[in-house]
């Protein structure tokens, strides 16, 4: 028989890492070609992103070796500081003037986005409340208990406001709860809610987050405006064609007609100057990135690991949809990065990090199969 069958992995999850590091070293090359054309500070964008990601592995290194059962009786105050770090940035945050958001915290040349700390924060206090209820999840009570969890948070991200990252909560949210086998009357029901209230929350919506849904499939009812940047875009994909056009030649990211592009609009940039072949590369790291999160949970010790991992992994599949999406003109603009990918220090940091909480369910989980079996 095999003497490690039951044992715990204290090595790092081999797969996990090389994925990630190809994610983040692609992310940066892909960022130096999309700022090539910008006067004098080209190197900065570069310097910033490339020592987020180096700061962001040593982060993912010591979050992975640290046991995150620890942060299981520490949830209580992760809650309470991720919600001041959420009311924080509706007092003294700054944002984008034409659409009056609040969604940073500057410190000098140094910017903070609270929401993408937060999430971490989420994951790991959700998972906890979910895994505690055990057998009594689907009870009435703990039911209203979850929602009131997450709303707490949903709604100050939604005042900032940040509907894109309102919908990565979201789908974290129902990704946990579904991994956790809620009642599907609960997801019926929510389902009937939210199309009950789609035409009350439209009333919500500022005048460009409407402008944004009303061009969605048709860009070109208003080419200079809400439709600008999807067409853009999309020009900037159809023109790569399969291989692309050559790494720092692309037309659209060069000559300026591509906005956001190292940071909304990387993968735009990725598919006029490598092709369908960059495209598809980048699909397949991030999809591979969560697929391997999924294997993880589903062989950790318990229910609060695989919880974290599972919430991690619909954090990576929301910005990838969302963002991929939108450049190619599926989702509305919502500002969402792709992930390891897009320019932001706070981005980089946070799914490091994110990733370093998956190695360490990885570390801690039992050995399936570590050897091959003998004396049968």
């Amino acid at each position: 028989m095999n003497n490690n069958l039951g044992k715990r992995s204290e090595k790092y999850d081999f797969i996990l890492i090389i994925i990630t590091l190809c994610c983040v070293i692609f992310g940066v090359f892909a960022i130096k070609s999309a700022v090539k054309a910008y006067e004098g500070g080209s190197s900065s964008f570069v310097l910033i992103q490339s020592f987020a990601s180096v700061a962001g592995l040593i982060l993912m290194a010591i979050v992975g070796k640290i046991d995150y059962n620890k942060y299981k009786k520490l949830s209580k105050l992760i809650y309470v500081l991720c919600t001041l770090f959420l009311i924080a940035v509706l007092i003294i945050g700054t944002g984008r003037e034409d659409t009056g958001s609040k969604s940073w915290i500057r410190f000098g040349p140094i910017g903070i986005q609270p929401s993408e700390i937060v999430k971490i924060g989420f994951i790991i206090t959700f998972s906890k409340a979910v895994s505690g209820f055990g057998d009594e999840l689907n009870r009435p009570k703990n039911i209203f208990k979850l929602i009131l969890h997450a709303s707490v948070f949903i709604l100050l991200i939604l005042l900032q406001p940040d509907f894109g990252t309102m919908m990565v909560f979201l789908v974290i949210f129902a990704g946990i709860l579904f991994a956790a086998n809620i009642s599907w009357k609960y997801i019926a029901g929510t389902g009937i809610i939210i199309a009950s209230a789609i035409p009350i929350l439209w009333n919500f919506l500022a005048e460009y987050q409407k402008n944004r849904i009303r061009v969605l499939f048709n860009p070109e009812s208003d080419p200079l405006n809400a439709g600008y940047h999807v067409m853009q875009s999309k020009i900037a994909i159809g023109s790569g064609g399969f291989s692309g056009k050559g790494i720092g030649q692309g037309t659209q990211t060069q000559l300026g007609y591509l906005p956001a592009k190292h940071t909304d609009f990387i993968y735009s940039v990725i598919g006029e100057e490598l092709g369908f072949i960059g495209c598809l590369l980048v699909a397949f790291l991030l999809f591979a990135l969560v697929l391997r999160c999924i294997y993880i949970a589903r062989n950790s010790e318990d229910k609060f690991g695989s919880y974290i991992c599972i919430g991690v992994s619909c954090m990576f599949l929301a910005h990838t949809f969302e963002n991929i999406g939108m450049c190619v003109g599926l989702m509305p603009v919502t500002g969402i990065p792709l992930p390891l990918f897009s320019y932001g220090g706070s981005s980089v940091v946070t799914n490091l990090i994110a990733i370093g909480l998956v190695l360490s369910v990885q570390r801690r989980s039992r050995r399936i199969i570590d050897a091959p079996i003998s004396g049968e």
